[in-house]
């Protein structure tokens, strides 16, 4: 695969997964905490299982293109090992933060601490993705000069 098309096929994943978790840290997250105690649990089923098909299929092909970057990128140094870096922290922070957050409000059900804690700690997803996005837009910006 030529190296621009595989740069933009990497940044258009990065982009709509930026706008994706952007959309969920400032409207999904804080508004689970307006949901009614009695209704949360229907709404935050229904929010994994919708999400769920929203997230997945894009977030392993940016890993799998994201290691295809590394391998096929060479010319583009470090750069493309910081795009792979970005993904594995924001797949650690998804299983080893966010999934706790969500498995805790599945079990305990509303819990004002829990939707906090998951909010605040979303930052970190919202951030790499951003910054991942970025680093890559910069990189097919450079490749088509």
């Amino acid at each position: 695969m030529p190296l621009p098309l595989l740069l933009l096929l990497n940044f258009a994943l990065a982009a709509y997964l930026t706008g994706v978790i952007w959309t969920v840290q400032l409207v999904h997250y804080p508004g689970f905490g307006l949901v009614a105690p009695q209704a949360f649990d229907a709404y935050h089923k229904a929010h994994l299982a919708r999400m769920g098909w929203v997230v997945m299929a894009p977030m392993i092909a940016e890993a799998l293109l994201a290691c295809l970057l590394v391998w096929a990128g060479r010319a583009l140094g470090s750069s493309a090992w910081w795009s792979l870096g970005l993904v594995v922290f924001i797949w650690s922070v998804t299983f080893l933060v966010s999934v706790p957050f969500h498995n805790r409000l599945v079990a305990s059900g509303f819990n004002y601490i829990a939707i906090d804690g998951l909010t605040r700690t979303n930052w970190l997803r919202t951030l790499a993705w951003t910054a991942r996005m970025v680093l890559l837009g910069w990189l097919l910006f450079i490749s088509m000069r």
